[in-house]
């Protein structure tokens, strides 16, 4: 119901902008004064406004997929679109406010055309940059010490990733990036935290290839997961979600989708491996998926563990960190916060999670927040990056 309430708001947004761009162009040069020109310029931004409505409404299919795309690049480019005109309109008019005299008599039509076209160079360049820095994985490592015996093991080498988003930005050709560079790593553990999936399974283009390419993830103890908020079927419009009432399920091809790629889902459950640590999968906070009912707390999972053993806890969402540390468990891998994604919301995550992105100790248990593979509406990472984070553990 959010998207509904919001709707009022993102409309007149469009018309604000939409008149002032048109103000711009108009004053640059006459031809946009033309009625045909108009017309054409109105309704190219009028479909590119309704992109986002249209690519909900259509039926699962090859346009239903292009708009989805089409209205995910609009999206991240609307966000700077705002900004460039706001920051625009603030700086025009103190100028106005201080040398409104020199402006009328010198050109004041030329002066806001030349601040239209630097708004422009600003949109098109962060856009463009945004758009390619998605695609470029990184690799973030990290090196910590677990003050536990590991048994037979020393040390583990853990590759986290979270965040996929599989779907219609989402395909094989990121996913090939990003299983390239977990090979590259000689993992002896590998990680997804949760939303694996971007809320619809139709949104995968090609299911087989998809899992060809997980298969092919080289791991001594293999692949395992947990499932993220986004791991459940829903309909998403403009990165609000449209579901059935009451408890959220995760759907059964997701689970089989898993099982065909070779990796092992965890739903609230620990596995001991090769007899010496605990990987511990819990369900997302706040839809735990298909079969779960409530999630356990932190004291009830770590009471089922031996604690003389190391345990290393799965958590999509980096929440009740500090319960997980005073239970007794030693690492917890996160994902979710994508580390805001798009400048500005990389500012403001710090006030919203325990751990908003990278390494924090809470207590004696290590907490690493990933800032993700993949990407969530806007098709962009702009002062953020993709990435996979090698996590060497040492045990003592």
């Amino acid at each position: 119901m959010t998207a509904v309430y919001l709707a009022p708001v993102y409309l007149i947004v469009n018309i604000c902008l939409m008149l002032q761009i048109y103000r711009w162009l108009r004053v640059c040069n006459t031809l946009f004064e033309k009625t045909w020109v108009r017309g054409i310029f109105f309704g190219i931004y009028i479909f590119l406004a309704l992109s986002v409505l249209t690519a909900f409404l259509l039926p699962a299919g090859c346009l239903q997929r292009m708009m989805k795309l089409i209205c995910n690049y609009w999206l991240g480019i609307l966000l700077y679109m705002v900004l460039a005109v706001l920051m625009a309109d603030i700086f025009y008019f103190a100028c106005l406010h201080t040398a409104g005299d020199i402006l009328q008599r010198y050109g004041n039509g030329t002066f806001q055309a030349m601040l239209g076209g630097v708004c422009a160079v600003f949109i098109f360049g962060v856009s463009a940059w945004g758009s390619y820095n998605a695609r470029v994985i990184h690799v973030t490592p990290y090196e910590i010490t677990v003050d536990k015996d590991g048994g037979k093991i020393s040390s583990l080498n853990v590759v986290l990733v979270s965040d996929l988003h599989l779907g219609y930005s989402i395909g094989t050709c990121h996913m090939s990036r990003m299983a390239e560079k977990i090979n590259e790593q000689n993992a002896d553990l590998v990680v997804i935290a949760g939303d694996i999936f971007d809320n619809e399974y139709e949104a995968l283009e090609n299911p087989e290839e998809l899992e060809e390419i997980f298969r092919s993830i080289r791991s001594k103890y293999g692949v395992y997961a947990c499932y993220g908020n986004h791991d459940i079927e829903e309909k998403i419009l403009a990165g609000f979600t449209f579901g059935e009432k009451g408890a959220k399920k995760s759907s059964a091809r997701m689970d089989e989708f898993l099982e065909r790629s070779g990796i092992r889902l965890l739903k609230d459950e620990a596995e001991l491996i090769d007899g010496s640590f605990y990987l511990y999968g819990r369900p997302d906070v706040s839809r735990p998926g298909r079969g779960i009912v409530e999630r356990k707390t932190a004291d009830g999972l770590m009471r089922e563990l031996s604690k003389d053993k190391p345990v290393l806890i799965m958590d999509h969402q980096p929440k009740e960190l500090c319960e997980l540390s005073a239970a007794g468990a030693d690492v917890c891998l996160c994902g979710h916060t994508h580390d805001g994604q798009m400048f500005p919301a990389n500012i403001v995550t710090g006030a919203m999670w325990e751990n908003p992105y990278g390494y924090q100790k809470k207590g004696r248990m290590h907490t690493i927040v990933t800032s993700g593979v993949g990407v969530f509406g806007p098709n962009m990472r702009v002062g953020t990056i993709a990435e996979i984070c090698p996590v060497k553990i040492h045990f003592q």
